[in-house]
């Protein structure tokens, strides 16, 4: 028998139900705020993800879904989505028309790691991008409408908010930081020790315990940063207090992709195990320039669908639409068309198998339907339905034409 793939599941019954009330409900929060939907490819040139995500990242390093096709072109299964929309916002000359444009997504991305709860190699994801706002305000927005989906799907969470500087401040506190990292060099794992050279932020970013205890007395960015840095941080601090969102400062909080700068932020859940974080994101505003497009200020999000979906609270359930069936063979015609006829306006379920009063019953009651709708002998020789209402659990029979 063939199987999925590891790290790559099938979304069905229950599961599928929460994932499109998710998606639907975070679309509809999306579009409140004035965001657009965009659709980028599941496979991009893969040079697009060593540009953006960073070729120090693991995820470029070790978890890419890299091959030659047949063109002999390098791609890749997107990892994550602001690369694409990036590129999608250069290569139409958006970053040229100039304004304010905003984005939001869903979809499939791919990383090729360790599977365990809450990881997939195939996963899904919704993010926002916003391009051509400069202002702290953009950012605040940004983590609001996170809260905003999150409480909508009944989902307690803690915010952590961080500054990872600019290019104003960034060097002096990288070099400040490659100091430190070098004293406790013989201490800290061989993935820290690549990444003093490449990204020596991201050391920051360890999962290793005993890493994550040195670092405890490394030198904190959000000491170095410059004045514009520091007034905007200040300025998202007091946005979130005066709009009631809570948060918390982490200091060592980095954000897992390179091209991330001043604002960075994680919501994380103290209900799904160690792998606590459901959604974050942050400020990027030289990605753009970096994919051969004008300098354009950034910001956005991502938010791990699978992490949620054992999280979010579903609404209960409402009987809706039709379901149709025969008692015996000569009404399945009959019941064909009249599902035909009814789909136009509802949502209406056929089962073209004749079957008893009691199990067609038993199958309305299985897809939520608020009507069970059944032809039989005696329905046929009086062009007539019988029709039982599954919420008021009334009866009646009604004419063909009537119904």
């Amino acid at each position: 028998m063939i199987k999925s793939l590891r790290g790559m599941n099938d979304i069905l019954r229950e599961d599928y139900e929460r994932f499109t009330y998710f998606i639907s409900l975070a679309t509809e929060v999306a579009q409140n705020y004035g965001f657009h939907f965009i659709e980028t490819p599941l496979l991009e040139e893969t040079a697009l993800f060593k540009r953006s995500v960073g070729e120090s990242s693991d995820i470029v390093g070790k978890e890419m879904y890299q091959f030659i096709d047949k063109g002999e072109n390098d791609v890749s299964l997107r990892p994550e989505g602001t690369a694409g929309v990036v590129r999608a916002f250069v290569e139409q000359k958006l970053d040229r028309a100039g304004g304010i444009h905003r984005f939001f997504y869903y979809g499939s991305m791919f990383r090729y790691e360790r599977p365990q709860k809450g990881r997939l190699r195939q996963f899904h994801q919704f993010g926002v991008e916003s391009f051509g706002v400069a202002s702290v305000y953009e950012d605040a927005t940004m983590i609001m409408m996170i809260a905003d989906i999150l409480k909508r799907c009944g989902i307690g969470y803690r915010l952590q908010i961080n500054s990872l500087g600019d290019q104003n401040c960034m060097p002096e506190y990288r070099n400040a930081l490659v100091s430190f990292i070098e004293s406790i060099e013989n201490k800290i794992c061989e993935d820290c020790q690549r990444r003093k050279s490449t990204n020596p932020i991201r050391v920051l970013d360890c999962k290793n315990e005993h890493c994550q205890s040195l670092y405890e007395n490394a030198p904190k960015l959000i000491n170095s940063l410059c004045k514009e840095c520091e007034s905007d941080f200040n300025k998202l601090k007091q946005i979130l207090n005066d709009n009631g969102v809570a948060f918390e400062i982490d200091t060592n909080l980095v954000r897992g992709l390179d091209y991330y700068s001043k604002t960075a932020f994680e919501f994380v859940s103290d209900n799904i195990g160690s792998q606590s974080a459901i959604a974050g994101g942050g400020r990027y505003d030289r990605l753009v320039e970096f994919l051969d497009g004008r300098p354009t200020p950034a910001v956005g999000f991502a938010m791990g669908i699978e992490r949620l979906m054992e999280l979010i609270v579903m609404p209960e359930i409402t009987r809706k639409g039709y379901y149709i069936g025969a008692m015996d063979t000569e009404a399945v015609d009959l019941v064909v068309q009249l599902t035909q006829i009814k789909r136009n306006k509802t949502k209406v379920t056929c089962d073209y198998k004749a079957k008893s009063l009691k199990n067609h019953l038993k199958a309305a009651d299985k897809v939520h339907a608020r009507f069970c709708c059944v032809i039989g002998e005696n329905e046929r020789n009086d062009n007539t339905i019988w029709v039982k209402d599954l919420e008021t659990k009334t009866e009646k029979v009604m004419k063909l034409k009537d119904f």
